[in-house]
């Protein structure tokens, strides 16, 4: 059995950060949900500890990082990027994990997902973000335990199949040159990356 986990999720109800909720408190892990809001009539569920904060602008106060084994970013790129040396200082030593983008992932020309001609121009500003977060990632100091978990190019709510594979710095497609993976399967794999880590101080990535 696998030991029970103490998780911070940042943005926590979006649609990400709901997913990666509710796959940890499955498999029976400790949560504290950090987000501007909640929905007052869900139910409580064993294991969860919801907290209304806004940490757009500011670091994540202390006490909602005290504790825990692994502070979850699932918030926009843009948000956290500037609060990186803060957020590692009051992370205290807990493993980082950030949900990603797609922009910064290879083709099978060497060229980036991002820099594509079809690449609509509103994605850019966020895209642009997750890239330069992901390199702000590589600079840090080699103590700081972080990993990057890009999806593929489609990334929306779906089923939770649990068949998928992973990848590196390349974009993964299925047989018919989709690129996809859904929300709750993208949960599955941060969720078996928390509990068995392979990709320490790295990024990688999760398709069908």
């Amino acid at each position: 059995m696998t030991t029970s986990v103490k998780l911070t999720v940042l943005g926590a109800t979006g649609m990400a950060g709901s997913r990666i909720v509710a796959e940890a408190l499955t498999r029976g892990h400790a949560v504290t949900a950090v987000a501007r809001s909640h929905d007052e009539q869900a139910p409580a569920r064993d294991g969860l500890r919801r907290v209304s904060a806004d940490v757009a602008g500011a670091v994540p106060a202390p006490e909602l990082l005290d504790g825990a084994d692994v502070v979850v970013s699932a918030l926009p790129a843009r948000t956290v990027l500037p609060l990186l040396p803060e957020l590692v200082t009051a992370a205290g030593g807990a493993r980082l994990v950030f949900v990603g983008g797609a922009g910064s992932l290879r083709l099978p020309n060497g060229e980036r997902v991002i820099d594509q001609p079809g690449f609509r121009d509103e994605w850019k500003p966020e895209a642009s973000a997750h890239v330069e977060l992901l390199d702000a990632l590589r600079a840090l100091p080699e103590g700081v335990d972080w990993t990057f978990l890009s999806p593929s190019a489609l990334f929306l709510p779906g089923e939770r199949t649990g068949t998928f594979r992973l990848g590196g710095d390349d974009l993964l497609t299925d047989t018919e040159g989709a690129s996809r993976i859904s929300g709750e399967d993208y949960a599955v794999a941060l969720l078996d990356e928390v509990e068995t880590p392979a990709h320490r101080r790295a990024r990688f990535t999760v398709g069908y």
